[in-house]
């Protein structure tokens, strides 16, 4: 398994971020997401906390990638304002956890990705450009974040 992890320092509260980590506000910040035709929950969401409970689910179906490919997602840990870890499947599988603590006047918000690479000897051939990838991705979404929440 690997693993990109990358924290940013933002001008928002841990609840304005907490907002953002809902799977249908992705767009709004995360690259491989920001061209989906769409971020849709397929859990029953009556209330802005069910986006958040443990056993949420969603999908997304990013356009960039075509019609086949479709992600997943499934939440299985959620701390309100503090943490929320999520299972995604699709092309990969991978363990996402956002954390957030309070510093000064904003939050320290990381951002943990623990992954498993496909196609057996294939996928570990291919695992440190997936993971430089990643890693670029992830920088990407941090400063989209710190963009969105800091307007």
């Amino acid at each position: 398994m690997r693993r990109v992890e990358k924290s940013i320092e933002v001008k928002a509260s841990p609840e304005k971020v907490w907002e953002m980590l809902a799977f249908d506000r992705f767009p709004e910040w995360q690259v491989g997401y920001s061209d989906s035709k769409s971020v849709e929950y397929t859990s029953e969401v009556s209330t802005l906390k069910d986006k958040f409970r443990v056993g949420a689910f969603a999908h997304a179906v990013p356009k960039k990638q075509g019609e086949s490919i479709k992600y997943n997602f499934e939440i299985t840990e959620s701390l309100e304002n503090k943490k929320i870890t999520h299972r995604m499947y699709g092309k990969y599988d991978a363990l996402v956890t956002f954390s957030l603590e309070p510093i000064g006047e904003g939050t320290k918000f990381t951002y943990v990705a623990d992954y498993e690479m496909p196609w057996g000897i294939l996928g570990k051939i291919l695992s440190p450009l997936v993971h430089r990838i990643m890693e670029r991705e992830v920088d990407r979404d941090l400063k989209g974040l710190k963009s969105v929440l800091e307007k």
